[in-house]
């Protein structure tokens, strides 16, 4: 990885855990562990949390993101968040079209594709996330899903719109808590794929630019070998960014 294009980004998706005095008492913690560190770090905490979480991190060098958002600022959406909102109380990031929003909220590649939009009007950065299950990697489809998910969610956006801010989230669903890891080959294939198709969809300059995340069992243990990795630009940490002090060993893994 060239540092110089591409500065690592360590995300932490906190799903549907924490109460508001954990994920404050996390967040606080973790802001000590990291004052000093050369990487990007971003938490996105569940939304009850994050307008105490902005509070604690505000000024630090941990950002703010959202799990989710709606592609309107306002209106009649009742249990739905906006982009406006999440601006409003200090969210830098959103993570878009994660898996397990496709598989149990309906998300899909059109509804996505609004979401991102709606996220860069309010200068927030789209961590926008693509992945194929197992029976599309046993049936050899990978490449052709993953061309879909891109051309789709990024389609009618311009390579200076989307420069300088979006990420793309690689997440093989069938390697998310199944017990099977993707190894080393199979994520820098799929990572040296998805900044091809950066590349062809729009230009070398957002392909050399983009970064790609990788989010699929990313343990302490996993991350230096992953992030060494000539594509791998950052990853996307579920369970294992939910202790303070496990998320920190990820996020200080040796270059």
């Amino acid at each position: 990885m060239n540092p110089t294009l591409r500065k690592p980004l360590i995300a932490g998706n906190w799903k549907m855990y924490k109460t508001v005095r954990e994920a404050v008492e996390t967040a606080r913690e973790l802001v000590q562990f990291t004052a000093a560190v050369n990487v990007d770090v971003m938490i996105a905490p569940p939304f009850t949390a994050l307008a105490p979480v902005a509070e604690v991190v505000r000024g630090t060098s941990v950002a703010l993101g959202a799990q989710n958002l709606f592609w309107k600022n306002e209106g009649a959406y009742t249990g739905e968040i906006s982009p406006v909102m999440l601006s409003d109380i200090g969210c830098r990031y959103a993570i878009i079209g994660h898996s397990e929003r496709r598989q149990y909220f309906g998300d899909t590649d059109e509804s996505v594709n609004a979401k991102i939009r709606a996220a860069l009007q309010h200068q927030l950065i789209p961590v926008f996330c693509v992945g194929e299950t197992e029976t599309q990697r046993e049936a050899k489809e990978t490449f052709s899903v993953l061309d879909k998910q891109v051309t789709k969610g990024l389609e009618g956006f311009s390579s200076e719109a989307l420069s300088g801010l979006l990420v793309v989230a690689y997440e093989p669903v069938w390697a998310i808590g199944t017990g099977k890891t993707a190894t080393i080959d199979q994520v820098q294939e799929v990572h040296a794929f998805l900044r091809s198709l950066v590349e062809k969809r729009f230009d070398n300059l957002l392909a050399k630019t983009v970064r790609i995340l990788y989010g699929g069992s990313v343990k302490p243990d996993n991350v230096t070998e992953i992030m060494n990795m000539p594509d791998v630009d950052g990853a996307l940490v579920g369970g294992a960014s939910l202790s303070a002090k496990g998320f920190n060993s990820i996020i200080h893994f040796h270059h």
